[in-house]
C-alpha cells in the first residue's frame, strides 16, 4: 500500500511567510505548533502506511496457509477413498493409509490455527492503520485551521485548530499503546 501523503508543505510556508509579515508572537506559535503538528502527521502517517503493508502480508499468508490446508484435505480424501474403495473390495486397508489419514487430520489442525491467527493478526493491524489514519486527518485539519488563524488574523481559529491536533495525538498515543 502507498503512504499516506501529507500535503501540508505549502501551508507551512504561507504561515511561516504571514508570522515573520505580522511579527506577532501568537503568529509565530502559530507557526510553531503547525510545524510540530506536520511532524506528528508524518510520523502517524508512516506508521499508518507500515501497518496497512504488515496487514495484507497477514492476510496474504493466512490465505497460503488455507490453500495448504485445501491442498491437504484433497490428499486425505483420495486417501479416505482408497481406503474406501479396498474395503469394498473386500480387502485390507494398508497401515500407511490410515496412519496417512491420522497424519492428515492432524496437519489440517495445526494449518488451520496458523491461518486463524494469521488472519486475527492482520485484522489488528488494520485497526492500527486506520487509527493512525484518523490522526493524519485530524493533524491535516489542525494545520488548515491553523492557517486560517494567521490569514484571519483570529486566535479563536488557533484554539481551534490546537483542538483538533490534540485528538490527533490522542490517536496517535492509542494506536502506538496498541502496539505493545
Amino acid at each position: 500500500m502507498e503512504e499516506i501523503e501529507v500535503p501540508t508543505e505549502h501551508l507551512q510556508e504561507e504561515i511561516h511567510h504571514h508570522a515573520h509579515e505580522a511579527n506577532q508572537r501568537w503568529q509565530m506559535q502559530v507557526a510553531l505548533a503547525s510545524s510540530l503538528l506536520a511532524v506528528f502527521a508524518a510520523l502517524a502517517a508512516l506508521l499508518s502506511g507500515h501497518d496497512a503493508n504488515e496487514s495484507m502480508m497477514e492476510q496474504i499468508q493466512s490465505s497460503d496457509q488455507w490453500a495448504h490446508y485445501q491442498s491437504k484435505s484433497i490428499k486425505e480424501s483420495v486417501q479416505r477413498s482408497q481406503a474406501e474403495t479396498l474395503k469394498a473390495l473386500g480387502k485390507e486397508v494398508p497401515a500407511k493409509i490410515e496412519r496417512d489419514l491420522e497424519r492428515y487430520e492432524k496437519e489440517k489442525e495445526e494449518i488451520a490455527e496458523r491461518a486463524k491467527e494469521k488472519a486475527e493478526k492482520s485484522e489488528h493491524l488494520l485497526a492500527r492503520h486506520e487509527r493512525f489514519s484518523i490522526a493524519v486527518t485530524f493533524f491535516q485539519v489542525a494545520i488548515g485551521v491553523a492557517a486560517i488563524s494567521v490569514l484571519t488574523r483570529r486566535r479563536r481559529f488557533f484554539f481551534v485548530s490546537l483542538c483538533f491536533g490534540l485528538a490527533g495525538l490522542a490517536m496517535l498515543v492509542v494506536g502506538a499503546l496498541v502496539r505493545i
